[in-house]
C-alpha cells in the first residue's frame, strides 16, 4: 500500500516530528527540538543510504547559537545561586536576609533563561512541507503567541514558572510576616513554581520522546530534559518540606528544604552546562 504524503507524530493536537515525501523522491524529516534547537532538517534523498541535514541559513544559525548560550548560561548561573543560597541556609551564617538575597540574584539569571528559551522557540527557523525539504528564517520577534505547539507551550510555562518565583523571591525580604502570611505570600508562590516547573519538563518529555515513554542515552536533548526535571522534582520536595507549621511555626523538614533546594539548582546547573553542548 501506497504510504502517506505526510505523517506527523507527537501527543494529543500536538506535532513534535513531521514526515513528507519530497517532489523529486525521498523523504524529509523535521523534528521541533533538532530543528529549534540545532537549526537543522534530516533529508534522505531517493536511492541513498544515509540521512543528511540540511541546515538553515547562517542568520538563523547565528540567532540560535546566541540565544543558546544566553539561555544554558542563564541557568548554569541561577542554578549555581541557589545553589550557594541553600548552602549559607543550611552550613553557613543561615542568615534570612543574606539568604533571601543570593537567591533574588539566581532569580534573575532564571527569569533570563526561561523567557531567552521562549525567545528560541519563537524565532526558530520554519520547516517547509512539500518542497524540497528546508527550513526557513522569519523576521525576529520578542513575542509570539503558538499555543498550538507543544515547545511553545513548555517554554512559556517554564517562563511563567520562573515569574510565580519571582514573587516568592520578593516576599521573603519581608519581615514580621505571621505564619498564614508567611505560607501565603512566601511559601503558596514556591509551590506553584514548581508545579509551574514540573509541567514544563513534563512537556518537554512529551516533546523529545514525541508522545511515548523513552529512554534515549545517547541523545545529548534526551539528557538535558532528565536533569532538568529532576531537578523541578527536588524542588517539589524542597517546597513542600518548607511549609511552617500553624501550630508551632516552625518549618516542616528544614534539612530536607535546604537540601532539596542545593540539589535541585546543581541539577539545573547541570543542565545549563549540558546545553551549551546542544548548539546549532
Amino acid at each position: 500500500m501506497e504510504q502517506p504524503e505526510q505523517r506527523a507524530e507527537g501527543a494529543g493536537p500536538f506535532t513534535t516530528r513531521l514526515t513528507w515525501r519530497l517532489p523529486g523522491g525521498g523523504t524529509a524529516v523535521w523534528e521541533s527540538r533538532l530543528a529549534r534547537r540545532r537549526g537543522v532538517l534530516a533529508v534522505r534523498p531517493l536511492g541513498a543510504t544515509a540521512t543528511r541535514h540540511t541546515r538553515a541559513d547562517a542568520v538563523a544559525l547565528t540567532r540560535l547559537r546566541r540565544l543558546n548560550v544566553i539561555a544554558a548560561t542563564a541557568f548554569v548561573f541561577g542554578g549555581a545561586l541557589f545553589a550557594a543560597g541553600a548552602a549559607v541556609a543550611q552550613f553557613g551564617s543561615g542568615d534570612a536576609t543574606e539568604c533571601a538575597s543570593i537567591y533574588f540574584a539566581g532569580g534573575l539569571f532564571f527569569n533570563t533563561g526561561g523567557y531567552v528559551s521562549l525567545l528560541q522557540v519563537i524565532n526558530a527557523p520554519r520547516h517547509v512541507t512539500g518542497g524540497e525539504g528546508r527550513l526557513v528564517t522569519r523576521r525576529w520577534r520578542w513575542w509570539a503567541y503558538e499555543p498550538t505547539r507543544l515547545d511553545w507551550l513548555s517554554t512559556f510555562v517554564l517562563f511563567t514558572g520562573t515569574l510565580v518565583f519571582a514573587v516568592n523571591l520578593l516576599d521573603s525580604f519581608l519581615r514580621g510576616l505571621t505564619v498564614q502570611q508567611v505560607n501565603r505570600l512566601v511559601w503558596a508562590p514556591d509551590v506553584i513554581g514548581c508545579v509551574l516547573f514540573l509541567v514544563s519538563g513534563h512537556l518537554a518529555v512529551v516533546e523529545i520522546c514525541h508522545g511515548r515513554p523513552c529512554v534515549r542515552p545517547r541523545n545529548l536533548g534526551w539528557w538535558i530534559v532528565a536533569v532538568n526535571q529532576l531537578g523541578s522534582v527536588l524542588f517539589m520536595i524542597s517546597a513542600l518540606a518548607a511549609f511552617t507549621r500553624p501550630a508551632t511555626g516552625s518549618l516542616v523538614n528544614a534539612g530536607i528544604a535546604d537540601c532539596g533546594t542545593l540539589t535541585g539548582a546543581l541539577c539545573f546547573s547541570l543542565g545549563g552546562l549540558l546545553q551549551l553542548g546542544e548548539h546549532p
